[in-house]
């Protein structure tokens, strides 16, 4: 039996293009395209024919993957999600709230291949990447989840997964997202968040998406940060300060730098000056993120009160900077550690 088709994938025009193969009005396309994006079934599609609606249902996913679990924290209205996609592999998200609304982490691949020391989507390696329409479903489930609460207003790309080794089902995804008769997210409400991969960073700047970059940094140097991320190995910290100034240069756009708290290793104030003259000159922001534990390695967050000085050493040496308030602790909530703790219970 063929592989169904995911509808999510296509634009409006390909849409349109698969609707006149199976001899359809083009005037379809956009009704079938808003009743997507909005998450409803085949089924219910009520200005469809019937024909039309049960053809579909046999060749076509209306949603790739749904919710198999949801956690809501007791602490929070963060709410973690457990995706089980078509073929069952399992992804995450996080949805938060803040004060100018909602805004959801989404994975862009199953697992990651990246090697980050402090994180556990990397674990089990990578499995494969997402499509575009699979990362669409996600904020089209996260909205349905919601309902007459609101819908997802911000989308930060910073699940499982390296978003720039997906480079164009992101991209796809991104346009998608976009697109005035689908979600119609302003692409200034996006964060991207990449390790470092230069030549991507590049390619995205001239992609005039006007979407934020966030770096993984996690160190100041090349020393500490080989240690904790293999890609730095590659991509030393002179090439990947160079894509980033050229992503600013040619967007406009603040580019924040990730920074994770590791006690003993990277969170001492000479480290926070050593960060400061590495960002001296560029328009940035520093966000501070107290370190999630992981089970299975030795990396201990900082103290408070280390935290609290890194944070008044950058602001003395004029850094804009700011601690990540910590959402979902009870819950899993940093990406990757809900789904191997299912992986596990399967096995």
């Amino acid at each position: 039996m063929p592989e169904k088709r995911i509808l999510l994938d296509l634009t409006q025009e390909e849409l349109g293009a698969y609707l006149k193969e199976i001899s359809q009005p083009a005037f379809r396309a956009k009704q079938l395209y808003g009743w997507l994006n909005h998450g409803v079934a085949f089924s219910d599609m009520s200005n469809l024919p019937k024909e039309l609606r049960e053809q579909l249902d046999r060749e076509c996913y209306d949603l790739p993957m749904s919710i198999q679990q949801s956690f809501p924290s007791q602490k929070d209205d963060t709410v973690k999600f457990l995706f089980r996609c078509h073929d069952d592999n399992l992804i995450e998200g996080v949805l938060m709230r803040y004060h100018y609304g909602y805004s959801l982490c989404i994975s862009t691949q199953i697992g990651c291949k990246m090697g980050c020391a402090f994180c556990a989507s990397t674990l089990n390696g990578c499995v494969r990447s997402l499509s575009a329409g699979e990362m669409l479903a996600e904020v089209i489930l996260a909205n349905r989840f919601l309902g007459e609460k609101g819908h997802v207003g911000h989308v930060v790309l910073m699940g499982s997964g390296e978003p720039l080794d997906n480079y164009d089902a992101v991209l796809r995804f991104l346009r998608l997202l976009n697109h005035k008769d689908g979600l119609n997210l302003s692409l200034r409400n996006v964060s991207l968040s990449t390790c470092g991969l230069t030549e991507q960073i590049r390619r995205l700047a001239g992609e005039n998406l006007g979407i934020t970059l966030s770096l993984s940094l996690h160190a100041p140097n090349d020393a500490i940060r080989t240690q904790i991320m293999p890609v730095a190995r590659r991509y030393p910290l002179n090439e990947v300060m160079g894509a980033v100034r050229e992503y600013v240069k040619l967007t406009g756009r603040r580019v924040v730098f990730e920074y994770a708290l590791i006690d003993g290793l990277n969170s001492r104030p000479e480290h926070a000056r050593e960060l400061a003259k590495l960002a001296a000159g560029l328009q940035c922001h520093v966000n501070l993120i107290p370190l999630n534990r992981v089970e299975e390695r030795a990396l201990r967050p900082a103290t408070p009160e280390a935290v609290q000085t890194f944070l008044k050493t950058l602001e003395s040496l004029h850094v804009s900077a700011t601690v990540r308030r910590e959402m979902g602790s009870d819950i899993g909530g940093a990406c990757g550690q809900l789904r191997r703790r299912h992986l596990q219970t399967e096995q």
